[in-house]
């Protein structure tokens, strides 16, 4: 039996990096949103063993290096099921792209395992195995707008926003994950961020002068199964352990954003020009960024110039996603977000159009049509 899937992308609203950990990986805290744009996944199991992984892209590893290979291994291991495994992968989503595809992949590949299969591990069994083979992976087994902490793989899902017009910018350029961290971490001891982070105006198209990096770091110790290691209660505020002033300092803005959420929002926060406006503007318009900005630009003007590309072409808010390449932008209307695309696309960038996904969407989008 043959079962194809969609495998969607992710943009990260805000990114905090803590410091470096034992296991080699770096306290995180960051705010996920799945969007619309999509690889797609065909799994069949057949008579004999092994795994298989077909895909035109040579950039794909097909041995057991690729997440898919991994997650099919501990899958069938967990379901004691046998037979061969044939994967798919029909790429849309950039390599090294910072929107999670591999890790969007693994996710994909698990849920039609089960189905090929017709057999299905429990919700915290999937977790488990999703967090020991990537940290970004268990966010996908949740899909919409997903609260991450730990080193990303301990996820919690906020309320399910409405869509939200939104442009994606994708660069010719890849990162690499061990230089990236690295430099991150000379940043660090040098005491730079927080100082730049007070001092740069909030989505500011200028910025500091540093060098590169990437979502993940390169150490490879199995993950926990997601813990409550976290407090998301109305007018409560958020707290993770282990974290550094400027990881509390978003914690602060992701929990007034809670706050005013879970209690219903208060119209003048909410509104303007007497219009509702989306809650996502309203978290990004507290002032979150991702830190990998001010370690990224400098290596790579190329996407800080795509960030000022988007909010010159009426972006409300435009970031970098995970340590890039690709940037993204939040447009007030689909209308708006059309003709920021085809405006990048005759300056040379190469962008698509489409939406936040939020969690009933993602699951009903993922299978369905």
């Amino acid at each position: 039996m043959s079962v194809t899937v969609r495998s969607f992308a992710k943009i990260n609203l805000g990114l905090r990096i803590g410091a470096a950990r034992d296991d080699g990986f770096h306290e995180l805290l960051t705010v996920y949103q799945t969007i619309g744009l999509h690889d797609v996944i065909r799994v069949s199991v057949g008579r004999g063993s092994g795994i298989e992984i077909q895909c035109a892209d040579p950039r794909v590893p097909g041995d057991e290096s690729n997440t898919c290979f991994r997650i099919v291994e501990r899958a069938m291991s967990a379901l004691r099921a046998k037979g061969r495994v044939v994967i798919q992968i029909e790429k849309r989503l950039p390599v090294q792209g910072g929107l999670g595809g591999a890790s969007a992949n693994a996710v994909a590949t698990l849920l039609a395992l089960e189905r090929a299969l017709k057999k299905a591990l429990p919700r915290a069994e999937k977790l488990r195995i999703a967090a020991e083979v990537g940290s970004d992976l268990p966010l996908f087994l949740v899909g919409g707008t997903v609260l991450g902490v730990g080193r990303g793989e301990q996820v919690y899902p906020l309320p399910d926003l409405p869509a939200m017009a939104c442009v994606v910018v994708t660069p010719e350029v890849g990162v690499s994950t061990p230089k990236a961290f690295a430099a991150w971490d000379r940043l660090c001891g040098a005491g730079t961020p927080a100082r730049e982070a007070a001092a740069r105006p909030h989505n500011s198209s200028e910025a500091p002068k540093q060098e590169p990096a990437e979502l993940r770091s390169a150490g490879r110790a199995k993950a926990p199964v997601p813990t409550q290691a976290i407090t998301t209660q109305a007018n409560a505020k958020l707290t993770v352990s282990g974290t550094s002033d400027r990881m509390k300092e978003l914690g602060r803005k992701l929990s007034a954003w809670l706050s005013g959420l879970y209690s219903g929002a208060p119209s003048r926060i909410l509104r303007r020009g007497g219009r509702a406006e989306n809650p996502l503007l309203w978290l990004v318009r507290a002032g979150i960024e991702n830190d990998f900005e001010q370690v990224v630009f400098p290596e790579y003007p190329e996407l800080r110039e795509g960030k000022r590309a988007l909010l010159r072409a009426g972006a409300k808010y435009a970031s970098l996603s995970g340590s890039g390449s690709a940037l993204y932008g939040l447009f007030a209307s689909k209308a708006a977000a059309v003709d920021a695309r085809d405006r990048l696309r005759k300056q040379g960038w190469t962008a698509q159009a489409t939406s936040t996904l939020p969690r009933r969407a993602y699951w009903r989008r993922m299978v369905g049509g």
